[in-house]
């Protein structure tokens, strides 16, 4: 089983100890701990944790909360373990992005597979946002090249082969990529950047 990095966040010490002591004999990390949300956020900034274990109900910022900042500043999974399973709880954790949901008391049984799914979901998440930036950017290089292109036939009458070939002689000539000089383009003929569609 691989470990992992963890912070604590619970607002009972007792709670706290008890999980340290088994996520230690799984072998994992515990790198911080936090009695509430506030300090949880700022510690899981500074610590980089691999995971967040976190109550739901805390002092000045709740669990649902941490979740909801920790998943939009894409700083580590989080894993709730809480007393509550009311529909409306569950709920509520889905929607700020909770990647797991343990209603107390667990088992040790129940807490490592549920840190390894927890884990896994988050990394397939971080890896379907990098390809769909990849994506994003692939798709605006295209029309950028597409438009330089177009200037160029309609600025020096060359064909649509004849245009692509310009560019991409120049990107070999300057080492540059093929959408960086259509950029260049682009801006050498004043074409605005902000009516790409």
């Amino acid at each position: 089983m691989k470990t992992y990095r963890v912070l604590i966040v619970d607002d009972e010490p007792v709670i706290r100890l008890d999980l340290r002591t088994m996520l230690e004999a799984m072998g994992h990390e515990v790198v911080g701990e936090a009695y509430n949300g506030v300090d949880a956020l700022q510690l899981a900034r500074t610590l980089q944790p691999d995971l967040v274990i976190a109550d739901i109900m805390m002092p000045e910022m709740d669990g649902i909360e941490l979740s909801r900042r920790l998943a939009k500043e894409r700083i580590a999974p989080v894993l709730v373990l809480t007393a509550y399973s009311e529909p409306e709880m569950v709920a509520g954790a889905d929607r700020a992005g909770v990647l797991g949901y343990l209603v107390k008391p667990f088992r040790e049984a129940d807490l490592a597979p549920a840190i390894q799914v927890a884990i896994s979901r988050y990394r397939e998440l971080r890896a379907l946002e990098a390809q769909n930036l990849n994506l994003a950017q692939e798709m605006q290089a295209r029309r950028r090249i597409g438009r330089a292109k177009r200037v160029l036939i309609q600025h020096l009458g060359l064909s649509e082969e004849e245009a692509f070939r310009r560019l991409q002689q120049t990107a070999e000539q300057t080492g540059k990529p093929l959408a960086e000089v259509a950029e260049a383009v682009l801006l050498a003929y004043q074409v605005q950047p902000e009516s790409e569609s």
